[in-house]
């Protein structure tokens, strides 16, 4: 980390917690945007207030080549072979029968798991390779509110880094959907059941001094650590959505 960014984490909270969060997927669903909008939806994110939130743009590795010589980090879900290609910072895939085979094919592999009974092995498998955890909080595959704090729980013990991908558009627990803050409030403090159920926004709270959560606080180095050492990133097809609700609950603009 360089000094200036030390410095700005001292300062500000809130760009300790949501820099480079959201990995940006407007290829999928539910967006499913065709490749020339997607990166114009793109390129307008990276250009916002609310710039220093995006991380990569997601895309699968068969179609790399729309991409052109878009310069733009990338995290591309294996559907294909992967290709030699320097914007590539992350790899995105379901777990193969041998892990041995994702190991150094990028700077970061991020492994799709189910949370079953298998779950605890297979992060202990991640750790001793190097590889990180992937889980998706939305769609037919949404888990509940216990297991996805299982799955917090097993990757912070275990050292395994993850980010999570689906029905994380906004920052509350609502209506069956799980609440980026209430996932990070669960990396950050703990109590990973009871964050991840809290359904009050009043409950949980972000501004430039710290984040907080019933009587917790953790100030900018402590959320720095959490997000360089537990919780990456989110993916989302909509960058637009959590950024509107941040702006709504005064937490953005900066």
């Amino acid at each position: 980390m360089n000094e200036l960014m030390a410095v700005e984490i001292g300062v500000d909270a809130r760009r300790a917690l949501l820099e480079r969060l959201i990995d940006h997927a407007p290829l999928f669903p539910p967006a499913s945007m065709e490749m020339s909008e997607a990166l114009a939806v793109d390129r307008r994110a990276g250009a916002g207030d609310e710039a220093f939130m995006l991380a990569r743009f997601v895309c699968p590795a068969s179609r790399l080549a729309e991409l052109g010589d878009e310069q733009r980090a990338l995290s591309v879900v294996l559907d294909g072979p992967l290709p030699e290609d320097p914007r590539i910072e992350a790899v995105e895939t379901r777990a193969p029968a041998d892990l041995s085979v994702l190991v150094g094919i990028a700077p970061e592999v991020y492994v799709e798991l189910p949370v079953d009974g298998r779950l605890e092995g297979q992060v202990a498998g991640f750790a001793r390779l190097g590889l990180r955890a992937k889980v998706r909080c939305g769609g037919a595959a949404s888990p509940s509110v216990s297991e996805l704090a299982r799955f917090v729980r097993v990757c912070r013990q275990a050292g395994v880094v993850f980010k999570a991908t689906a029905g994380l558009h906004h920052p509350f627990s609502h209506a069956g959907e799980h609440g980026f803050l209430n996932l990070l409030a669960a990396c950050v403090f703990g109590g990973e059941e009871v964050a991840l159920a809290e359904d009050d926004p009043a409950a949980i709270a972000l501004d430039r001094e710290s984040f907080r959560w019933r009587g917790r606080e953790a100030g900018a180095e402590e959320l720095a650590r959490v997000r360089a050492t537990v919780f990456h990133s989110i993916g989302s097809c909509s960058v637009a959505e959590p950024v509107q609700d941040l702006r709504a609950l005064g937490v953005l603009p900066l």
